[in-house]
Formats: structure tokens, C-alpha cells, sequence
């Protein structure tokens, strides 16, 4: 007899959780991650998957019931987000259809949104350096607010007159833009949430329901640029490390936040910045780890799971991040080699990945079983609470029939 899907919603979750907490599940779980593959296997541009909610939720659903994954990823805030980014003029991304081909993925557009004289201003009051300075430089819908007056010392009287800059032309249709922009934002949301509770009635989790940023990441890639922030490392070294301080506290408030509202616990961390070509071990453990761990610790205080994602090859990294509480966290490899990853971290955390990109876009299904067996056989069943999954989720090329493979494979080999 089938299981109802109330049961096989707390198996599959279950599954995860069991890795988490170190204990050795019922089989190895799997994964599906997947982004603009979704048009290829709908049979759509990726323009229309950015657009469409509709046809997307559509798309997304028939992929979930064909592979019964034990945990999806939120598919529908990965790729339908095509009108809210017009919505609110989104400057720092070009998007199917917007910048782009309308088959071609986003393009994201490295450059200096904060100056390196602008440290003390973000450091001071960042609410206010949002207000005034970086909202407007990367979304057209806040432009007029660097005329907003200064909020702090605003009191008594002085209240009364603060109060004038909202009566100017370019703040009122700052606000009337803003405020269009959130209504198609939460139309965004919407079809997310209903998704979400869609699956569950299915008997499908979701693999995590919110996203944090390491605060090195965050100031490299939003703010000061690859260039800019490589620079700081030596020019502005006491200010960047003052900011990744704050940076820390206001980061793990937020996403502490955004998970208890979502109702699940996993968090996960794209990592862009840790690998070990991008900077030197005496860099990593000066800048970068420290303000991370802060962030991984506070969300395990909160009775959160971390999922980092280490982008690229992170060999060098594991003696220093098996720095945290084991049993709390979940580590997502993309090309950093599991069986070492394995035998450094695995009584540690659970580990998530790695299938190879170029594997799964130009090899053959019988290649991808291989390799599901090559990661079963030498992580799984030696006592690693291994996630199978792609390096970075399905990449956009790969073939329908490797992705049947990499299924049928984890249910093989994983028992």
C-alpha cells in the first residue's frame, strides 16, 4: 500500500534531517535543485519561465511529481522574479529577456555600488547609507530618496519640520514607485507560498525557505566590487573589518528573520569568495571566516540549519570551517572532492552534492550512474550523511534523460 502524502512528506523530511543530526537515514536522500533547466525540460525560453507564473508553477510541479525528490528547491522564487526586478528598476542583474537572450541566464553586473570613501557613512548609520545613497544606485524605484531628511536626531519639533522632504515632487513618486513595486513583489510571493503549499500537499518539502550572505560576500559582491574589495584588503583593512563586524549583526538579524517566517529551518548561503584560488589562507582566517562563523553560530542559536554552498574548490578551507557544533549544519560542495570533504568533516556536518556540471550537460546516463555510485559507495556507505545532488543544482544544458539517471541512480545505490 502507498504511503499518503502527509506520510511521505515526513519520511522524505525525515531523511534530511536524519543527515543533519549525523544519524544514518533510511537511504541516501536527493536533491532537485533546478533553475532555467526548468524551461528546458518545459519546453519554454527562459524569458517565459521568468514571466509566467503560472506556466512555471506548472512546469516546476510536473518536475517534482516525474522525480520525487526528497526536497525541492523553492523553483518558483528561483526563476519567475522577471516582473518584480522591472517592477523595482533593478539596476545590478540582466535577466532573460531584460539585458539578455531570452534563452541566455542572469548576468550579474560587478561594479563599484559603494565608494571606498564611504566606509564611515555605512559604518555610522547604514539603515541611513541604504537610504540615501545605495538604494537609489541599484533600483530605479527608490530614486528621490537621497532627498528622505536624516532620521537620526529627528525629535520634538525638529520632527515637525523633518517632516518636509515627503511633501517633494521626487519622493512622492519614489514612494507611488515603491509602493507598485510591492504589490507585484507580493503577487511574486504569493505564487511561491502557494507553490510551496501545493508540494506539501503532494508529500514534498522544500529544501530550505530562505537565503543568508557570508558578510565578506556581501560587501564584495553588492557593494564595493571585485575590484574595489581586493583593493580594501590592503587600503581600507581596518574599515573592512569594522564593517564585516556590524555587517555580522544586521545580516544574521535578518536572516534569522526571514526563516522563522517562512516556517522552515533550513538557511541557505551561496558562497562566492572562499575558494581557494580567490584569496590566501592568512586572508581567509583575517577576513573572511571569522565574521562567517558569527553568522553560522548565531544561526544555529537560533535553532536554525546553515547550509553554505562552497562554491569552486574549497580543499584548503575544510580544517578551518570544521571549526562549528556538530549535528547543526549542512555543507553543499560544488567541486571541492567529497571523499576528502568526507573524511575531514564527517563527523561534523552533513555534506550535500557534488555531481559534476560537465558530467551531467555532455556525459551519458551511464556515466551519471557511475558517479552516483562513486559517491554512494564511498561516502553514503562508509557513515556520510551525504545529500545527493548536482554541484550547483541541474545545470541549465543538462539532458532530461541525465537527470532520470542521477534519480534512478540515488534510489539504486543509496538503500
Amino acid at each position: 500500500m502507498s504511503q499518503t502524502p502527509t506520510a511521505a512528506y515526513d519520511a522524505r523530511w525525515t531523511r534530511i534531517m536524519d543527515c543533519v543530526a549525523l544519524k544514518q537515514p533510511d537511504r541516501m536522500p536527493v536533491v532537485l535543485y533546478a533553475t532555467f533547466w526548468l524551461a528546458k525540460y518545459g519546453g519554454v525560453s527562459c524569458r517565459e519561465l521568468m514571466y509566467d507564473y503560472a506556466q512555471t508553477r506548472a512546469i516546476a510541479e510536473r518536475a517534482v511529481l516525474e522525480f520525487e525528490p526528497d526536497a525541492y528547491s523553492p523553483m518558483v522564487l528561483g526563476t519567475a522574479a522577471g516582473p518584480s526586478l522591472e517592477a523595482i528598476g533593478f539596476k545590478q542583474l540582466q535577466w532573460p529577456g531584460h539585458g539578455v537572450g531570452d534563452n541566455q541566464p542572469f548576468q550579474y553586473l560587478d561594479r563599484e555600488y559603494m565608494k571606498a570613501d564611504e566606509y564611515d557613512d555605512f559604518i555610522f548609520d547604514p539603515t541611513g547609507y541604504y537610504l540615501h545613497t545605495y538604494l537609489p544606485r541599484v533600483a530605479s524605484a527608490f530614486e528621490g530618496f537621497e532627498q528622505l531628511p536624516i532620521f537620526p536626531g529627528l525629535h520634538y519639533f525638529r520632527l515637525v519640520g523633518g517632516m518636509r522632504p515627503f511633501a517633494k515632487p521626487e519622493v512622492r513618486r519614489a514612494l507611488e514607485h515603491v509602493v507598485r513595486a510591492a504589490e507585484e513583489i507580493d503577487r511574486f510571493s504569493q505564487h511561491h507560498i502557494d507553490f510551496t503549499a501545493r508540494m506539501t500537499t503532494l508529500g514534498f518539502p522544500c529544501s530550505h525557505g530562505s537565503t543568508a550572505i557570508a558578510p565578506y560576500d556581501f560587501i564584495a559582491d553588492y557593494f564595493r566590487g571585485a575590484t574595489g574589495m581586493m583593493k580594501d584588503l590592503y587600503r581600507n583593512r581596518d574599515k573592512l573589518l569594522a564593517l564585516l563586524d556590524k555587517a555580522a549583526v544586521f545580516l544574521l538579524k535578518q536572516a534569522v528573520a526571514t526563516a522563522r517566517a517562512s516556517g522552515n529551518p533550513v538557511v541557505f548561503i551561496p558562497i562566492h569568495w572562499a575558494p581557494d584560488a580567490f584569496m590566501s589562507a592568512k586572508h581567509f582566517e583575517t577576513f573572511w571566516w571569522p565574521s562567517f562563523r558569527k553568522l553560522l553560530i548565531g544561526l544555529i542559536d537560533a535553532e536554525l540549519i546553515p547550509m553554505p554552498l562552497w562554491e569552486a574548490d574549497c580543499t584548503k578551507r575544510l580544517e578551518i570551517i570544521r571549526d562549528v557544533p556538530p549535528g547543526k549544519c549542512i555543507y553543499w560542495f560544488e567541486r571541492t572532492d567529497m571523499v576528502r570533504a568526507f573524511e575531514v568533516l564527517g563527523d561534523v556536518v552533513a555534506l550535500r552534492g557534488n555531481l559534476s556540471p560537465s558530467m551531467l550537460t555532455t556525459g551519458k546516463p551511464e556515466e551519471v550512474d557511475a558517479a552516483v555510485r562513486h559517491l554512494a559507495e564511498n561516502v553514503f556507505h562508509k557513515g556520510g550523511k551525504l545529500i545527493l545532488d548536482a554541484a550547483f543544482g541541474l545545470p541549465d544544458e543538462t539532458p532530461v534523460e541525465n537527470v532520470r539517471a542521477m534519480f534512478d541512480a540515488a534510489r539504486k545505490y543509496g538503500a
